[in-house]
């Protein structure tokens, strides 16, 4: 396998089923009897490497961190008691650059029926794909445990693998091939996840005519909820009944509120007012004077009669002024008298004044 230095890379091992609960294990080193343990399934994973056992399909893959020069030469191994072990060899080839054969991830994931693309990267060869432990389609189509392949070459130095028609089956490990170099890839296949509709019918009330609203909630498999409303053209949404709720409950507070304020201001003005009037009992005086002759005195002498006739006054409604204050309207006429000698005299020359008290409206 080519491999780029400070990568990661992981290994499948396939053994026989009479070693499935034997313990597996990686050995690092060119020649068998001298490399080392590097990793074990008994033992836990430290350090770069890593171990793990797929008893049902009997593959057991290391993973190998961190990859240096020296990360050439390992040994895939079964532990037989009383026997030699059985053992693989295989060879990783380290560089800094790009790899001469090389996949964008090697685990991919499909569901089943579907379909499934791998790119694999590479300069010159013959190409293949080919399942561990199985066939290999080297053409531009085939199949392998009855799933549909078939190979693209229509971008440079990238050979394009699809597998079509996915089973649950499909799942294992696969490796692109190019010449004399592979690359693992791990292909998982999942069921399609399931949608399960259901379909409720909600009335909501409203201040007009309640309509129903249809919701249709949609359940995945992955404990995902996706909600569709469908509403007449008079309905109300569901989201918006959060709302209207508190809104119509605040309107009704304010509007007793109101109600509440303007009957009690109400009645305040009202009782300022009322002690505000006063009723004033006032007396109007009216005078009257009348100039008589004096028979025995000469023209020059008036004798002046006058008549007081006192009337009540009635109560005048005040809200801002105070009831003992007034305003004194006088009128007065003046009546040309001419001097008479001893003569009687006439009614022209009676002056009639009248004063009258008027309180003030401010």
């Amino acid at each position: 396998m080519s491999v780029k230095a400070g990568d990661s890379v992981t290994i499948p091992c396939l053994y026989d089923s009479q070693y499935t609960n034997h313990v597996k294990y990686l050995c690092k080193g060119y020649t068998w009897p001298s490399c080392s343990y590097a990793v074990k399934t008994n033992q836990q994973n430290s350090g770069r490497f890593s171990i793990s056992d797929d008893k049902k399909q009997r593959i057991f893959t290391v993973t190998i961190k961190d990859l240096t020069d020296k990360d050439t030469d390992y040994w895939c191994a079964v532990e037989i008691n009383g026997g030699p072990d059985v053992r693989e060899y295989f060879y990783l080839s380290v560089t800094r650059g790009t790899p001469s054969l090389y996949v964008d991830h090697q685990e991919i994931t499909g569901f089943k029926g579907g379909n499934i693309t791998i790119n694999c990267h590479g300069n010159s060869g013959e190409i293949a794909w080919c399942r561990l432990g199985s066939s290999c389609v080297t053409t531009s189509s085939g199949s392998i445990d009855g799933t549909r392949v078939t190979i693209s070459r229509s971008v440079p130095n990238v050979f394009i693998v699809t597998m079509s028609g996915l089973r649950t089956e499909s799942s294992g490990w696969y490796w692109c091939a190019k010449g004399d170099l592979q690359m693992p890839v791990h292909v998982t296949v999942t069921e399609q996840p399931t949608t399960t509709t259901l379909t409720a019918t909600i009335h909501l009330t409203t201040l007009s005519t309640p309509e129903p609203v249809n919701v249709t909630t949609v359940f995945t498999d992955n404990s995902s909820t996706t909600v569709q409303g469908e509403q007449h053209s008079r309905s109300v949404p569901v989201d918006l009944m959060h709302f209207i709720i508190p809104l119509s409950l605040l309107i009704f507070v304010v509007m007793v509120t109101l109600c509440i304020w303007f009957v009690f201001k109400r009645h305040k003005r009202t009782k300022v007012e009322s002690s505000a009037t006063t009723t004033a009992q006032e007396e109007v005086t009216y005078s009257t004077v009348k100039k008589k002759k004096r028979t025995s005195a000469p023209a020059e002498e008036e004798v002046t009669y006058s008549n007081v006739t006192h009337m009540r006054k009635t109560s005048v409604k005040r809200s801002e002024a105070k009831s003992d204050v007034g305003v004194m309207y006088s009128s007065v006429v003046t009546v040309e008298q001419h001097t008479v000698r001893k003569v009687e005299a006439k009614d022209e020359d009676v002056t009639y004044s009248r004063l009258a008290q008027h309180q003030q409206n401010l």
